[in-house]
């Protein structure tokens, strides 16, 4: 398989408020009820304490925390005047995914769209997200259609970036603008699943694969961790994709029926079942010890053609899963990006660019420092 293949996103497209922390604990708490309303008894938010200094995670060296400062500075500096991030090359850059990763990993940093140094280049980028959705409110896509035509992996990262955004916001006209959001695209991806419980690179499109497929539920589990509902049979079906996909060895196959596991969408799979907490899952373990095993005796192989796509969801199902696996698991990641980081800051991300590279690096470096619910224990 190509890389074009397993990101079809690219594949496709070629022809005066309360202060700020109290407010963050207030949400998180609302946002915890809510997930357990909804069946998600595994989501436990975590209280944000206001310090003048953040306390350096186990395992951030002073070096890791300069490469993130770098990294930050080199998105703020290249996000566009209408607060997107496009990517050199097919596509016409791909806006959506570009600005909804960029943004997530802005907001891993600890800025929201009120708060930190980064505070304004959030807000630019969530305010595009939203502008991008409202272009198309009759079907609810998150997409610039003009240049996106294959498209629903980026509708399932804004879902994401935008339902961690949702609960951060202060202000009521912005936050009501991105829940309506939020609402028209969660009905246009359950209208976009095919029978079989996946996505495909385009919405209502019928067809379906892993890559896509994982996006969407882990945006639709931002959603629902924020207290917008997403019907529980979305999700259960989908999830029920991933056990259809899955091959002998534990890992997961690109799409149900094509046999062949694929160690990033298996990472994926793990990742978006445990930042929903469903640690208990049978299928979630078993691609759990696929990868476990995999890192421990070959780790190169979530290298080879999709490192960072790899590293996106790796990364997550090591920290999520135990201690013992992000120690086992951190330090080779980290040294790696600290050496391959360039004098600009970016890391250029398996051919799609500097944006996607440096957003993915970022993600991983600042998992520790659990600034967005859906990637905390």
């Amino acid at each position: 398989m190509t890389s074009r293949d397993i990101f079809g996103l690219w594949a496709q497209s070629l022809p005066a408020a309360a202060p700020v922390a109290s407010r963050r604990r207030a949400i998180l708490s609302g946002m915890g009820a809510a997930a357990a309303a909804f069946g998600f008894h595994g989501f436990a938010p975590r209280a944000w304490a206001q310090k003048a200094e953040p306390e350096r995670p186990d395992l951030i060296t002073a070096e890791t925390e300069a490469a993130i400062k770098r990294a930050l500075r080199y998105l703020a500096r290249t996000q566009g005047r209408d607060g997107s991030w496009r990517t050199a090359g097919w596509g016409g850059g791909y806006p959506t995914a570009m600005t909804a990763l960029a943004a997530l990993a802005l907001m891993a940093g600890g800025n929201t769209p009120v708060e930190g140094e980064y505070s304004r280049n959030v807000r630019l980028a969530i305010d595009h997200l939203v502008n991008t959705a409202n272009a198309n409110r009759d079907t609810g896509v998150i997409a610039d259609l003009s240049v996106e035509q294959s498209c629903m992996h980026g509708h399932g990262f804004a879902m994401l970036a935008l339902g961690e955004a949702y609960g951060m916001e202060q202000d009521k006209s912005r936050q009501t603008s991105i829940r309506l959001v939020l609402e028209r695209a969660i009905k246009l991806t359950g209208g976009s699943q095919s029978a079989a419980g996946g996505w495909l690179y385009q919405p209502n499109s019928g067809g379906d694969e892993g890559s896509v497929t994982v996006t969407q539920i882990q945006g639709l589990r931002s959603c629902r961790n924020a207290g917008i509902k997403v019907p529980k049979t979305i999700i259960d079906k989908a999830c029920n994709y991933i056990k259809m996909s899955q091959q002998s060895d534990g890992g997961i196959a690109y799409r149900v029926g094509q046999g062949g596991t694929q160690p990033p969408i298996t990472a994926a799979a793990v990742a978006v079942m445990y930042s929903a907490g469903q640690y208990e899952n049978d299928v979630a373990h078993k691609c759990l010890d696929y990868c476990v095993k995999q890192v421990k005796s070959n780790p190169g192989l979530f290298d080879q053609g999709h490192k960072f796509y790899a590293m996106l969801y790796l990364a997550q199902a090591m920290y999520l899963s135990s201690e013992e696996n992000w120690k086992m698991y951190f330090p080779r990641t980290r040294d790696d990006l600290l050496r391959t980081q360039s004098e600009a800051g970016a890391w250029h991300g398996d051919g799609v660019g500097d944006t996607y590279g440096t957003a993915i690096g970022l993600i991983v470096l600042q998992l520790p420092y659990a600034n967005l619910p859906i990637f905390q224990r």
